[in-house]
Parts: structure tokens; C-alpha cells; sequence
């Protein structure tokens, strides 16, 4: 494989992080394992297919432009020429909490002088069950990217081959030392555009507040919580209200929120957060080119609704809206804007880009799909996984979910500091889920 540019999103993600909000996706799979030392060999067999996975050897390094500084440059992606496995799967001390431990390592991050990307494996000490924790910078891979990195290490499936691509040119990793200055002058003129209309988005969705719960100092430690939710649940809400299966998911996640609230004094009346709903932009059955390849829609949550199936509404109107403009209009497709700033604009503007992240969206809610084939390592089968986003800078939580097997498993993802009591919230998604299906049932008959 030969070095090649990160695309606009990708450096965006790159410069974006910082020691107190990395910026790498996870994802926790729990096994049920067949012996009690499954997962010593599961890190064996991890470490042994890493080698031969050629997306797993990519590191990212600056490009430097002849005659100049690092920063006038942008950053590509290349082969790590002493790359070791044994650098990027660990195997931990057995352990009875798999969330505690993932939320540890999900607060450290990857190291950028080599490839980014980590699989910690984690024993239970019942000796029936092992965990593997998957971490991958976000300028590597979106979710789907991440996913079939995850897969290629895993015990081969039967999948459908992605369908072949036409070769991209070549791009060279030198630009034109004359038009560096110009492109200096640009870069400040592209992150102030880009910084204008990031806040003029956020002054246009104003209108409801949202709660400070959801808004943090960056303290750099990390929490985790997994929800498991039955599938047939889910579809009883959709089938009895209409809408998508994502809606009924994202509208869980506003009546949780607005449990939660409550119950810790917070109180949820007037509180309709931003939610950013990222949206693939690849295409069906294929995970290529590198990178990310994201926009997104931007949705007030009804948190401050008391009835459930009036929320439930909301989300599946604000969603139908959202995708009749499409993903690349809207409030949510600000991601498209780094396709208009030069290398130079997001190393000088990532951490402003990171800050001003909280002007336009108050919560991550994201899916990652997975699937629908039985996914195993070594022989042992998967149970349950759970899928962890970034959290930006200025935000205190993160949900993922993802379907798998007949099941909905939601991963979030908390500042430690700013929300002690995530164990709480997740349990109010269960909670919610239960109150939709009971605000379904048709009345008792009087006769």
C-alpha cells in the first residue's frame, strides 16, 4: 500500500483531539467462551491476523512541504514500516466488570507515531466469557471503515464481496512551494467562513434549552455503560406508531434523557438538546476508501414532552424532514464544510473547530450497523456489542447503537466527572422502551 493525503474530514478529526478528548471510536464485544483460556488465545489469533490486514499497518504522519514548517502541511496515510501486532493487542488481567475497564482505556489515547488503533483483550473471571475492546482514531476509520477492520481479524464469514471501485489518481504529497502563501491566507479566510457558519447554525436551532448535564469541563476521564434491548420490542413500538426502526431508537434516548434529568434534580421541563444524528455517505455493501465518509442531520430532541408516543412523533417528523433535504443540506451536514478548508486551515483551526463543536450539536446519538451473520473469534460467538463514539470537547455523553442478532445494544459514553450516575441513564433507556410499549397497548375494553 503507498502513502496517500488524508481527505479534508479525516485531518479534521486528526487535529481536532486533544489529551482530555481523544478522538477514537470503540466497540466492545463480549464472547462466550469455551474455555477458560479463550481469551489468552483469542489475543494470539488477534495479533497473528493484524499482520496480514494491510489497513491495520497505516500509520499517519505530517507531510512536509519543501523549505517549510510541519504546519503549512496536511497529513497522509502510510504503511508503519515497523509495524508489530504485539504493539496494539494487549491482554488484560481477568476481570468481572468488562464497562469499567473499557471505560479506563476508552480515556487514553492512541499513540500517533504508529498505526492508531488498539484491540484489548479482557478475560472474565467467571473463566465462560472473554471481552475485546476495539478502539480506532477517527481520521483511520468511520464506523463502517472500523467495522471491517474489526471483521478482517475475526473468524471469516460468508459475507457478499464489496463491490470493486475505479482507481482513484494518484495524488502527490508535495504542494507547490509557490503557492504556499496563498494558501495561508486562504486557510484563515476558510476557518473563519467555516467558524461563521458553524455559529450562525447554532444561532438558528436556539429556541429550547438544553441541560448542562450535557455539557462538560474537560476533565479527560471516561465512563461506560451498555443497555441491551430486544429487537421485537422495538418493532411492536414501530409497527403500532409507523416510522423507522432509528426512530423508535432515538426517541428512547429522549425519554431516558428526560428520566434521568429529573430524577437527578436537573429537571427536563424547557430542555430539548441538539442532537447530531451522523449519516453514511458510502455506498451500500462496500467500506472503501479509507477514512470517513459522514454528514449528518441535526434534531431537537423532545426531552421536555411528558408523553411518549407525542415524542416518538416528533423525532419521526424531525427525521422525515431531515431526510427529504438529504444529507448534504441542513443544519446537521456541518462534516461537508471540511471539504472547503485547506490542509493548513485545520491544523491552525482544529482546536477552535473542537470548542465551537458545542455550538452546534449538545449529543451524539449515532448507529453502527453490524452484520446479521453470527460473528465469532476462535470459535467463540459473540453475545452482545456495544459501540462507543467520541466525545467533543465541551460534552459530557455520547450513545451509540447498534443492532446485532435479534437485539439492540446501546453504548454510551460519559465524562466521569460530569455524569457519575451514567449507570442510571442507562437504565432508563430499558425503562423507556417499556413505556412505549405500554403506551401502545390498545385500552381495555368496558363491555
Amino acid at each position: 500500500m503507498t502513502a496517500d493525503l488524508l481527505a479534508p474530514l479525516d485531518l479534521a478529526f486528526w487535529n481536532m483531539e486533544s489529551a482530555e478528548h481523544p478522538m477514537h471510536l470503540g466497540a466492545l464485544g463480549v464472547f462466550a467462551a469455551h474455555t477458560p483460556a479463550a481469551g489468552a488465545h483469542a489475543a494470539d489469533l488477534l495479533a497473528a491476523r493484524a499482520a496480514a490486514v494491510p489497513g491495520l499497518r497505516m500509520r499517519i504522519r505530517d507531510v512536509w512541504p519543501l523549505g517549510f514548517p510541519t504546519v503549512f502541511g496536511g497529513a497522509a496515510r502510510e504503511p508503519a514500516p515497523d509495524f508489530d501486532p504485539l504493539d496494539h493487542v494487549r491482554l488484560h488481567a481477568p476481570t468481572d466488570d468488562f464497562q469499567t475497564v473499557a471505560g479506563r482505556l476508552m480515556e487514553r489515547p492512541l499513540e500517533r507515531g504508529r498505526p492508531p488503533w488498539e484491540a484489548h483483550v479482557l478475560p472474565g473471571e467467571d473463566g465462560v466469557s472473554f471481552a475485546v475492546l476495539f478502539k480506532f482514531h477517527h481520521a483511520l476509520a468511520d464506523g463502517l471503515r472500523a467495522l471491517t477492520l474489526a471483521a478482517a481479524v475475526l473468524d471469516p464469514m460468508d459475507m457478499p464481496a464489496p463491490r470493486p471501485r475505479p482507481a482513484e489518481p494518484a495524488r502527490g504529497l508535495l504542494p507547490d512551494v509557490r503557492k504556499l502563501p496563498g494558501l495561508v491566507r486562504g486557510a484563515f479566510s476558510d476557518v473563519g467562513r467555516a467558524l461563521d457558519i458553524g455559529a450562525s447554525v447554532a444561532v438558528s436551532t436556539l429556541g429550547a434549552r438544553s441541560s448542562d448535564a450535557l455539557t462538560s469541563a474537560p476533565t479527560g476521564t471516561r465512563r461506560t455503560a451498555g443497555v441491551v434491548v430486544d429487537l421485537d420490542d422495538v418493532h411492536r413500538v414501530r409497527k403500532a406508531v409507523g416510522g423507522t426502526v432509528n426512530d423508535v431508537l432515538i426517541a428512547v434516548v429522549a425519554g431516558a434523557l428526560r428520566r434521568w434529568l429529573d430524577e437527578r434534580g436537573d429537571g427536563s421541563d424547557g430542555v430539548a438538546p441538539r442532537a447530531l444524528i451522523p449519516v453514511s455517505k458510502r455506498r451500500p455493501r462496500t467500506a472503501h476508501p479509507q477514512g470517513n465518509r459522514l454528514s449528518g442531520y441535526l434534531m431537537r430532541l423532545p426531552v421536555d414532552d411528558p408523553d411518549p408516543l407525542r415524542r416518538l412523533g416528533t423525532v419521526r417528523a424531525a427525521m422525515d424532514r431531515n431526510k427529504d433535504a438529504g444529507p448534504n443540506r441542513g443544519a446537521g451536514a456541518v462534516a461537508l464544510l471540511a471539504d472547503h478548508v485547506p490542509a493548513l486551515g485545520h491544523r491552525l483551526g482544529g482546536p477552535l473547530v473542537s470548542q465551537a463543536a458545542r455550538l452546534w450539536f449538545d449529543i451524539l446519538v449515532t448507529s453502527v450497523p453490524l452484520p446479521g451473520l453470527g460473528l465469532k473469534l476462535g470459535g467463540n460467538p459473540v453475545t452482545a456489542v456495544f459501540p462507543y463514539a467520541p466525545l467533543a470537547r465541551g460534552q459530557s455523553l455520547a450513545v451509540a447503537v447498534s443492532t446485532y442478532r435479534g437485539h439492540v445494544h446501546y453504548g454510551l459514553v460519559a465524562d466521569a466527572e460530569a455524569v457519575p450516575d451514567l449507570d442510571r441513564l442507562a437504565t432508563a433507556l430499558s425503562e423507556e422502551v417499556a413505556q412505549l410499549i405500554t403506551a401502545c397497548e390498545p385500552e381495555p375494553s368496558l363491555g
